[in-house]
């Protein structure tokens, strides 16, 4: 009865749960579906966030509805400025594929998880990796004073450290920037103290198996990198 109960208190977050999972399952295989299912996902926890006094990353949920939308735009577009020729497909398919990366011919097969007409991973180079990181330690400090002066907040360090890092994260998984597995890997783990510290379980184990699949997309999205040097964004 008490496990009835407490699923009856907590379906929204449960629902959450599993639509954000999916969200990172479909995000590791590069899938452009991962945008309009993280949509719903950041609707629910809109209302989880809000409810648990996390103002910080309530607004942050707002913000991913919005760059999901610019994300979605993003892959389906750039992927599709240059697609390529019929001859170029039917080799892929039967020979091998070209690097995503140099354009150079490998002789391999192209990876399952890459989607055609979407658009291709690449890294950062210094001066973006420089640039981000100042614009998180801008968001960190303006958000850290907002909810410790103008919110009943009782985690405004560790929440605005968790939005603002998100923040960056997200963009750089909207323009398909491999480092931004490592921000997740760093907001996960934070984020699961914090649920644990607030009595958040359904999401502290979404939390966890983010985690856990963050590393994952370390190494899936790795494969689709041929040489990371010859193209970075800077």
């Amino acid at each position: 009865m008490g496990i009835i109960t407490w699923l009856s208190n907590n379906y929204i977050e449960i629902f959450g749960a599993v639509t954000g999972i999916l969200y990172v399952f479909l995000e590791i295989k590069q899938n452009p579906l991962l945008w309009p299912v993280g949509i719903i996902t950041s609707g629910v926890y809109i209302y989880v966030f809000f409810t648990g006094k996390l103002y910080a990353d309530m607004c942050l949920q707002t913000y991913y509805v919005v760059i999901s939308i610019l994300g979605w735009y993003w892959w389906v577009r750039d992927g599709q400025k240059d697609p390529p020729s019929k001859g170029e497909r039917g080799m892929s398919v039967a020979e091998g594929s070209e690097s995503p990366i140099s354009g150079r011919y490998t002789g391999e097969k192209e990876p399952e998880e890459h989607h055609a007409g979407t658009l291709q991973v690449t890294r950062a180079g210094l001066k973006l990796a420089v640039k981000i990181a100042v614009v998180f330690a801008l968001l960190w400090a303006g958000m850290w004073q907002v909810l410790a002066r103008f919110t009943d907040s009782p985690v405004p360090i560790a929440d605005s450290f968790i939005t603002s890092l998100s923040i960056v994260a997200t963009w750089m998984l909207a323009r398909k920037i491999y480092e931004h597995w490592y921000l997740w890997v760093v907001v996960n783990f934070a984020m699961s103290l914090l649920c644990a510290a607030r009595g958040m379980y359904p999401t502290l184990v979404l939390y966890i198996v983010y985690g856990v699949m963050s590393f994952a997309g370390l190494r899936e999205w790795a494969k689709t990198i041929v040489n990371s040097g010859e193209k970075t964004i800077e």
